[in-house]
């Protein structure tokens, strides 16, 4: 028997939000929480204006409430951990809720008798805290991608997440070093796209605290080193029929040739939406230092096979591994809202017979078939998602009017940061 249940939410920001509680209440489904951490801002302030939280109306409660049987092991030393949902004080869900906004796309899937599934890589980079605090990148002399062992990780704190890992339940399908040291990539196995998601943000959560018992802090910034690559994530998505075989299979082949109508449909949404989603998938002012051309990074609006310079990538792996893989989000966005946001877009594809673009011809360095890419800016790409009603309209229209509100708020706050002050803004917490 646990000795306490640590309660978490992931906020609009992509912070863990929660509290301990003690073992008596594993048998409960709910806590409370002021609504108004959704005011919250990078530094703490209290945006009282922002849209939907009351902040003005007495800072009211809001509950966490979750289901027994999502009860997990954690990661710390007898202790649970679980996440939910978000009601307001009359039992509804508060429009922010960002799981709540996937399940209802998941639902809005699963009336076509299709269960979205994902499977998420995540990117991040090592820093070693120094005796006064500071940060340095990790010293890996003999590092290289796809390197493994003490050459890549001398701390060894990649070894302590898995083995935490597999303690906790996550299914873990790699860990390696990715081509810009000292960067890491990690890949959860896939799953029913809501739990996929709660495995991700308490993956995420578990890794950096693992690290950080090592003097590791474990960054999943996009672009905490300009003379580095970024880290995303990418997703990767099919859909289960209801015989439980992979709708978007249509024999061992995959690729653009092996297209089913409804893979079509998905890419032509994602395509079609491609700078709205920017807003949703890429959140943060740093965002868009790692979202340029030529960056491998979703940048433009684009689709292919095996090709990394595309946003929409269709795996050439067939048969039950046929999948779509989304290349633009980063680990800032809230991952439950851009799963949401995915197979929105996703679904208004298929059944607004939005029409598919010829797939991706150039190289993606010096020559691409795209005649456009994602807004240049955090500021803009707020502008491109006001703009984008449908997108709003199935999302969500109160979820994307705070998203707007608070991301404009960010702009003003980080306006003059550059380099290792504007990382450093955001560094300690994702």
């Amino acid at each position: 028997m646990a000795d306490r249940l640590r309660a978490m939410f992931c906020d609009h920001l992509s912070l863990m939000r929660g509290k301990y509680l003690p073992a008596s209440k594993i048998k409960s489904d709910g806590t409370r929480m002021a609504r108004p951490l959704f005011s919250v801002h990078w530094d703490k302030d209290l945006i009282l204006d922002a849209p939907h939280t009351k902040c003005r109306e007495g800072i009211p409660d809001m509950e966490l409430r979750w289901v027994e049987s999502e009860i997990r092991d954690g990661w710390e030393p007898d202790t649970k951990v679980v996440t939910g949902d978000l009601y307001d004080s009359d039992g509804a869900l508060i429009p922010m809720c960002p799981r709540s906004a996937l399940k209802q796309a998941r639902a809005a899937w699963q009336a076509k008798g299709l269960t979205p599934k994902v499977g998420i890589e995540l990117e991040a980079y090592a820093f070693e805290i120094t005796e006064d605090g500071s940060l340095k990148p990790m010293h890996t002399p003999g590092g290289y991608v796809y390197g493994t062992g003490p050459f890549s990780d001398p701390t060894g704190f990649t070894d302590a997440i898995w083995d935490r890992a597999e303690e906790a339940g996550f299914r873990l399908e790699l860990i390696t070093s990715e081509y810009d040291t000292p960067q890491f990539e990690f890949t959860l196995a896939y799953d029913e796209a809501v739990k996929a998601v709660d495995d991700m943000v308490l993956f995420r959560q578990m890794a950096r605290e693992v690290a950080l018992e090592h003097g590791i802090l474990l960054t999943f910034l996009p672009k905490p080193f300009l003379n580095k690559g970024g880290s995303g994530v990418h997703f990767n998505i099919s859909f289960a029929d209801k015989a439980g075989k992979n709708a978007l299979a249509t024999g061992p082949k995959g690729g653009p040739d092996h297209m089913t109508d409804l893979a079509k449909g998905c890419v032509a949404g994602w395509l079609q939406h491609h700078k709205g989603l920017a807003g949703i998938l890429a959140p943060t002012v740093g965002s868009y230092l790692r979202l340029q051309p030529a960056s491998m990074s979703g940048y433009w609006c684009n689709w292919g096979g095996d090709h990394r310079g595309v946003t929409v990538r269709v795996s050439e792996e067939g048969g039950p591994k046929t999948r779509l893989e989304h290349r633009m989000a980063d680990a800032t966005c809230n991952p439950y809202t851009a799963m949401a946001a995915l197979l929105q877009a996703a679904l208004l594809g298929v059944e607004k017979g939005y029409a598919l673009p010829a797939p991706e011809t150039g190289d993606g360095f010096d020559r691409t078939d795209a005649g456009y890419g994602v807004a240049p800016s955090l500021s803009e790409a707020m502008d491109d998602l006001e703009a984008d009603t449908v997108l709003a309209a199935a999302l969500g229209k109160e979820l994307v009017e705070h998203q707007v509100f608070m991301k404009r708020i960010e702009v003003e706050k980080t306006a003059g940061l550059e380099g290792d002050d504007l990382r450093d803004y955001y560094i300690w917490y994702i």
